[in-house]
């Protein structure tokens, strides 16, 4: 049996329709709909939607799957999901213009990249420090790897763009030959 698919989600404050297969929920900062598989059964008694595993034990693995998918859907629906990123380097920063993130990274231009319209940016004053928000685990996380692949963090000198619970293994630098 999936470990993980037998585990029950809270609903929170999230309102949840089942139709057949289709599942439809309303929440304070989203609403959207999942589509389970044939062999998937859906159960909600107010405060839990349990999912369950029909005949077919051939397509168990999917189970836990679309528990988690339809868990992150639901639990953003009710809470946004946050990340947050650490710039650390001298002079490296970022400010938020319009819809756009602009980031002083120590190239010899400044890159900018759009910011979808479901996820809010946060920059504190130093502009070293950013907090993502949405609703969408999936967009969140994507957005944050894409802006820390433009400068990732180096082992040497710990500068680069990292996320903030991320941490960094220091190597020691060349020593002199006495």
């Amino acid at each position: 049996m999936s470990k993980i698919g037998r585990k029950p989600i809270d609903l929170n404050n999230t309102q949840v329709e089942i139709n057949g297969n289709v599942i439809s929920y309303k929440g304070k900062n989203a609403s959207g709909m999942h589509t389970l598989p044939d062999f998937l059964k859906a159960e909600s008694n107010g405060k839990q939607l349990k999912i369950t595993l029909t005949k077919d034990r051939n397509n168990k693995k999917f189970w836990g799957l679309h528990r988690a998918l339809l868990a992150n859907k639901l639990k953003g629906a009710s809470d946004l999901f946050v990340k947050k990123l650490q710039i650390n380097g001298l002079g490296f920063k970022a400010e938020l213009t319009g819809g756009k993130i602009k980031l002083s990274l120590g190239f010899s231009h400044k890159i900018e990249k759009n910011l979808p319209k479901d996820i809010t940016l946060e920059i504190d004053k130093t502009g070293q420090n950013l907090t993502f928000k949405s609703f969408d685990k999936e967009k969140l996380g994507q957005i944050c790897d894409d802006i820390r692949s433009l400068r990732p963090p180096e082992p040497y000198k710990g500068t680069g763009i990292k996320l903030e619970e991320e941490t960094i293994i220091r190597k020691a630098g060349k020593t002199k030959a006495a």
